[in-house]
């Protein structure tokens, strides 16, 4: 109930179009998929790949650190991240067991792409069985040997030249829109929840809005006080 209200006030503070915007675009995110990205340490690459799931309506991108920062280019992510929910996971911290453990545990299958020929092809990918997250490795040692071990399947783009791999940030863009313009074809329940959206809803508010934690707290004030 508090929440309501809390979205209720916060709504006077934005206007009727960018109200319009939040819920239309709300209604085509989804958790059915996401991404895991493992060491990436180029800016533009680490950008590129999170402007990828925004355009995409992918909502999740677990970010995988141990020898590298995983550092954004504002120029490339054009506010990417604002719209997004990052999990961020320090390899020096925590092990890859508790890290690929919880998100199996939340019904995800690892789905790890590599350049491989005999993984399957990325079209034919069965989305059916389930919900996925997709793991790309780093720029230039690909996924570790650690996280490999956690791969419950494996996927390839095609290629038909010379080059061994593809770009990162190519690589997640061919996927994740092979992969999304196919599930928005199926019957899956790949949208977001109703109570998914308005805690989503209430985060974008809070992102969109100049001095947002100063006009929440003397809402919060306020509100104690009324009752």
């Amino acid at each position: 109930m508090m929440e309501a209200e809390l979205i209720r006030y916060l709504e006077t503070f934005v206007t009727e179009r960018r109200k319009r915007l939040f819920r239309k675009v709300l209604a085509d995110r989804t958790r059915y998929l996401s991404v895991i990205v493992e060491e990436i340490y180029q800016p533009h690459n680490a950008s590129a790949v999170l402007r990828t799931c925004e355009c995409l309506g992918i909502q999740d991108v677990h970010i995988l650190e141990g020898r590298n920062r995983y550092q954004i280019n504002p120029d490339i992510a054009l506010g990417a991240s604002k719209w997004l929910t990052l999990h961020k996971h320090d390899l020096r911290k925590t092990s890859h067991q508790v890290i690929f453990s919880k998100l199996k545990e939340s019904g995800y299958r690892i789905v790890a792409t590599v350049p491989d020929a005999k993984a399957t092809e990325i079209d034919k990918f069965n989305l059916e069985k389930g919900k996925s997250a997709l793991l790309f490795g780093s720029e230039l040692t690909g996924i570790s040997e650690e996280s490999l071990a956690f791969a419950d399947e494996f996927i390839t783009i095609p290629m038909y030249g010379f080059t061994e791999s593809y770009n990162i940030s190519v690589s997640a863009a061919l996927c994740l829109y092979t992969l999304v313009q196919k599930l928005r074809t199926t019957k899956i329940a790949w949208k977001l929840t109703e109570d998914e959206q308005e805690w989503l809803y209430l985060s974008w508010l809070k992102n969109s809005i100049k001095s947002a934690e100063e006009i929440i707290e003397y809402w919060n004030h306020k509100h104690h006080k009324s009752s």
